[in-house]
Order: C-alpha cells, then sequence, then structure tokens
C-alpha cells in the first residue's frame, strides 16, 4: 500500500491544530478503551484481590472524571476545576459501552484544545484533608490536562494489575509514565 505525499496545500500536522496535550491526554484514552475491549464483563466489573474494591470500572470512571473536569473548564472558563467531588456508581463503572461511548465524547472534546487554549487561567478547588477542607488555587487548561494524563497513567498501572489478575494481558508500556518509557528507550 501506498500513502499520498504532502502538498503544500496539505493540512497542518494535528499538533499545529490540537495542543500536544490534548493529542497525549487522547492517546492515553484510546489504550484506555483498547483495555476496555479487551476485557470481558467479569474482567470489567470484578473487584480486584490485590487492589481492595478496586475494578477495572471504577478505575475508568474515576479516570474519565478527571478528564471531563478540566475540560469543563475549557468550554467554559468561568467553571471552577473541581476533582473531589463528582458522581460515584454511575453506568460507566459497570457498562463497557458506556464507559467506551464516554471515551469518545472526551476525546471530541479534545480534539477542540488549540495551543491558544492551553495557557488560559483557570481555577482549581482541591480537598487537602480528610476532614473536607479545600483550597483554591490559581492554574491553566494546560497544567490541568497534564495532570489528568499524569494522573491517568497512575490508574492505568492499577488497571493493568487487575486486568492481570483476570488472565487480561496489557502492552508493555500500558501503565508507564513517559519519564520512565522515554528513559527505557534511550539505553541508559
Amino acid at each position: 500500500m501506498t500513502f499520498p505525499t504532502a502538498s503544500p496545500r496539505s493540512a497542518p500536522p494535528a499538533s499545529e491544530i490540537i495542543a500536544p496535550v490534548a493529542l497525549a491526554a487522547a492517546a492515553l484514552l484510546d489504550q484506555c478503551a483498547s483495555l476496555i475491549q479487551s476485557a470481558d464483563a467479569r474482567c470489567y466489573c470484578g473487584e480486584s484481590a490485590t487492589i481492595r474494591g478496586g475494578t477495572l470500572g471504577k478505575h475508568v470512571r474515576h479516570v474519565l472524571d478527571h478528564f471531563r473536569a478540566a475540560l469543563d473548564a475549557a468550554d467554559d472558563p468561568s467553571v471552577e476545576i473541581d476533582y473531589d467531588h463528582r458522581e460515584r456508581n454511575v453506568p460507566m463503572e459497570t457498562d463497557r459501552a458506556a464507559a467506551l461511548d464516554s471515551i469518545r465524547e472526551l476525546r471530541d472534546r479534545l480534539a477542540a484544545v488549540t495551543p491558544a487554549m492551553v495557557d488560559r487561567p483557570v481555577r482549581v478547588r482541591v480537598m487537602i484533608t480528610g476532614d473536607g477542607a479545600e483550597a483554591a488555587l490559581g492554574s491553566t487548561l494546560g497544567r490541568e490536562l497534564a495532570f489528568a494524563a499524569h494522573h491517568a497513567v497512575h490508574h492505568h498501572a492499577m488497571m493493568g494489575a487487575i486486568a492481570a489478575e483476570f488472565g487480561v494481558r496489557t502492552h508493555p508500556e500500558f501503565g508507564k509514565a513517559p519519564s520512565t518509557i522515554n528513559f527505557d528507550r534511550s539505553g541508559q
């Protein structure tokens, strides 16, 4: 199969239209979708013996909640990002199709994040103690998308461990931090 060569009238590369941090987030969502598709319902909803109370579905919902919170501020800069107050026991925790639909919706929203948007100021509310004390902080949309992506990698590692308990194999780089992948590839 041959591929067409670029001409001067070709569309600009995606990284000039979509912010690189949004492209990275979309790639993580694609990895998550691949895992969901390879897991049957028993694996998706089954409680981990190692990670107490954890299921693939609960970790998927948690990861998607963080991307959704950041993207809500992309859609409306007056929205305060809140990672701690979120819905639980929602369909995507037990319904793989609902989770995949949510991933598609988030990917569409990420495709609208331009490089110019990443420096947009946002406000973030975070719970800082177990008694519910909160702090409001300044940040940028790009920083919060990077946080959601980093957070997703951490949860992907746990999802990989849960999947392994149910006999589902993941790619060797699934759940590995980009810096670790980069170091491993450098041969140092």
